[in-house]
Formats: C-alpha cells, structure tokens, sequence
C-alpha cells in the first residue's frame, strides 16, 4: 500500500467492499455449519458437553490460525486472490461435513470440521483489502462494512435447520458448497485489487516476525481475543446454551443466536464509524464494561422471552462495537507495510478467543442446577482486566513512534 493520498473511483469502491463483504458473508456462514446442529449431532450421537463442544470448537481453532498465514499471504498477492482461493477451498470441507454428520460419524465431523476452518481465515484477507480501497479518514467505516460479513454466523444460525428440515443434511451442505462457487466466479469476474496495493514479496516469516516485535499486534490481539472471540464463542455455542438452559428446540434456539448473532453484525460498523471520529479507545471501553455487566446478568437467567433477548442482544451489540473499535485502532496504529501481518496475528487472536469459551462452557456446566454461572463469570472477569488494561495502558491518541516497524533482520 501507499501512503499517498488517492482519489478512488467511487463505484470501484462500492463494488469491491461488497463483494468482499459478501465473500466473507458466505465464508462465515460455511465456517458454522456445525454450531446450528450441535445439539442435533448430540442427541444422534449421544454426545458428552465436552464432546458437542469440541465438535463446535474444532473449526474456530483452525480458522484462527489459518489468519496467521492469509494475513501475509494478502500482504503479497492481493485480497482478490485470496478470496478466490478460500472460497474454493472451503467448498470440500462443507461437502464433508455433511456426509459424516449424514453418517453419524463423530470422527468424521470433527476431522472435516478441523478442514472447514479454512473457510474462517477469509477475515484476515479482509481487513487490509477494504483498507486499501478507501482513504484513511474512511478506515474504520470500511473495515466495519467488511466485518459485518460476520452475518453469514446469523444466516448459518437461522437457515441451516430450516434447510435440513426442508432439503435434508446432505443437500443442505451442497447448496452452501455451489454458494461458495458461485462467489469465487463472481470474485474472479468482477473483484480488483485496490489501485494503491503494492505486492510485499518478502518472505512470510520474517514478516510475522516483524509484525510479532510490534506491541500494538499483542495489545489489539488481546482486546480482539475477547470482543471477537466472545461473538464467535456465543454464535456457536448459544443454540446449546439456550436448549439446556431454555428447552427450545434446535430450530427455535438457532432463530434466536440468529438474533444475537445479526445484533453484533450490525453493531460492528457502528463501532468502526465511531472510532473515525472518537478515538477507538473509547468505543472499546464501552464495549469491555457492557460485556462484563451483561455476562453478570446473564448467570441469573432471565426468563425467556422478553429478558433474555434482551440480556443477549445487548451482550451481541456490545460485542459488536467492540469488534468494529478494535480493528480500526488495528487499521490506525499498524505500519501500512505491515497491515496484513499484523491483521493475521490480530484476527487469530480472536478467533482462538472464540475456540476456549465453547470448551469452558462445556466442562463447566452445572448440569445438576442447569447453569453456566461459573464460565459467564469467567467472561465478566476478563473483560474487567481487559477494561482496566486500556483504560490505564493505552492511549486514545497514539505517540508518533508507536507507527514505526521494527526493522526485519
């Protein structure tokens, strides 16, 4: 990227933002595929807590450290690229989830469930090809925009058990497998890379090592682990929670993480646009104190309908500001020749934030008095450190020597 200031072609812009936007829709929505029928895949396979949770688990882990590579590897050959590339790659894995949850076999979920996280590695590519397309003065509304792809967890929430109930298991994942090809001929036909993108052709390696000498990559993977990572954790673990907690049904406890899940999509953008004309400090200590006081409420158990939503989607929009403050202060502070190193380290920090909630959640519910106080805690305990660590550590307005690299030896 350059550091001069551009005049972008407006309709380029447009068209751009929301194919990525869009690829990254139906990438995340692959990427949860299983969360909406874990508690399905439980009943039919007589699953332990530990059990469905590592199975809901298993493709957040993957996808967060995949980010650790498409990060760089976007830095070099360009977001269109890499789209194409992921939502290709994600199309075998979802085939095969399908047939082994079509199989009852266990082992066969979680080892193509360990492939489909490939599909959750498109938001490292993301971040620093919207950022690309838009002035500075802009970042924060493109990489909000960007992330609201983050809907495909609602749509995966709300339309996978209609469309098993309606089309059967195996066709279901065939529609999301022709989804994902229709959008990388779509990407191929009519996705550019930004005017400004300059390919990096050093190598990957010593650049994630530069971008690991940074303090902003471990303070912003910290903030990231928890905002991001709780919306990952809840968008996957909620229709569990709700089914034990609540006794809904599958279809009914996926229409409502749908609900949690479409509140922190729409939050997200919010929080970006704030943070371009608030300092994102500021948007992330409201979204630290809102999760923490929410996480509280939510070990009491607010009786559904009414008080629950509104416990979690309030939780969802808090999140969601949360996730859009954190990376425009990622897309501020980082060096432009590092956004995507540095985007890749962050976004996997976030994505492992989303892979331990749902195994805590499983190995500490109370089945015997029905409840998950021990782990909201836990989550309520975190943001508080996470609250108090930006409000003292951090600055709303960062010195000049904090935007330069470390030289790469």
């Amino acid at each position: 990227m350059n550091s001069g200031a551009p005049v972008f072609d407006k309709s380029a812009q447009v068209r751009n933002l929301a194919l990525a936007t869009w690829t990254s829709t139906i990438c995340f929505w692959a990427w949860n595929m299983i969360g909406p029928m874990s508690t399905t895949y439980a009943a039919r396979l007589d699953l332990s807590s530990s059990q469905a949770s590592m199975l809901v688990a298993t493709p957040i882990l993957v996808g967060s450290l995949g980010r650790i590579v498409t990060g760089p590897l976007t830095d070099r050959y360009g977001g269109r690229a890499l789209f194409i590339f992921v939502a290709l790659a994600s199309i075998i894995p979802v085939l095969a989830v399908g047939f082994s949850a079509n199989a009852d076999s266990y082992v066969g979920l979680l080892a193509s469930g360990f492939v489909l996280g490939v599909a959750g590695t498109v938001f490292a590519i993301g971040i620093p090809f919207a950022k690309s397309w838009y002035e500075a003065s802009r970042h924060g509304f493109a990489t909000g925009v960007f992330g609201a792809g983050m809907v495909g967890t609602a749509l995966s929430a709300f339309f996978t058990p209609r469309f098993v109930g309606w089309f059967g298991l195996v066709t279901t994942h065939v529609i999301i497998a022709l989804a994902l090809a229709a959008t990388a001929v779509l990407c191929v036909m009519l996705m550019k890379d930004s005017p400004v993108f300059v390919p990096n052709t050093e190598p990957v390696v010593p650049k994630l090592v530069a971008a690991s000498k940074l303090g902003v990559t471990w303070e912003m993977s910290f903030l990231y682990a928890i905002v991001f990572g709780g919306f990952v954790a809840f968008s996957n673990y909620l229709p569990t929670y709700i089914k034990n907690i609540y006794d809904f049904s599958a279809v009914d406890a996926g229409t409502r993480t749908a609900a949690f899940a479409l509140a922190a999509v729409v939050a997200r953008p919010i929080g970006g646009t704030l943070s371009d004309r608030i300092a994102p400090k500021w948007v992330v200590l409201a979204s630290l104190a809102g999760t923490a006081v929410l996480a509280v409420v939510a070990t009491f158990q607010p009786p559904a309908d009414f008080w629950s939503a509104v416990t979690f989607i309030s939780l969802a929009v808090f999140l969601g500001i949360g996730t859009g403050g954190v990376f425009a202060w990622v897309a501020r502070r980082s060096p432009a020749q590092s956004v995507g190193s540095v985007t890749g380290i962050v976004a996997a920090a976030g994505g492992l934030g989303g892979y331990f909630p749902p195994l805590v959640m499983g190995a500490t519910y109370n089945e015997v008095d029905n409840n998950y106080t021990v782990g909201l805690l836990l989550l309520a305990a975190v943001a508080v450190v996470a609250f108090l660590y930006t409000a003292l550590r951090l600055h709303a307005r960062e010195p000049e020597k904090a935007e330069a690299a470390p030289k790469q030896t």
